[in-house]
């Protein structure tokens, strides 16, 4: 069993949202993503399926020409491949879970 928080030791990185792993299961990876205002992960797809959870915060999540503004406690799946990219319209916390076949490296370098 492995438990982990979230909301506790919380790094904001100045350049880029702060991409930090939290649990590697045996069938996924659970990523912490931490945006501060005005941060944005540009356009980027993945390889495998992913859901975006926001944790805390609001993102603007833009997919097929499309921005849907994501709240606390909204989520989203995406399937392979899907271009998509996040803007925080405020401090905001996000869970990504990937594909225990994709890799915490391929998110850092979005």
């Amino acid at each position: 069993m492995q438990v982990v928080s979230f909301l506790e030791d919380i790094k904001f990185n100045e350049l880029k949202p702060a991409v930090s792993l939290l649990l590697d299961t045996d069938f996924s990876k659970e990523i912490r993503v931490v945006f501060k205002k005005g941060q944005t992960m540009e356009d980027h797809q993945a390889p495998f399926a992913i859901i975006v959870q926001i944790v805390k915060g609001s993102i603007d999540f833009g997919v097929a020409g499309e921005v849907k503004q994501m709240v606390t406690g909204d989520i989203i799946s995406l399937k392979p491949q899907v271009v998509h990219n996040l803007t925080a319209t405020e401090e905001s916390i996000v869970r990504l879970s990937l594909s225990k076949l994709d890799t915490l490296k391929r998110v850092k370098e979005v």
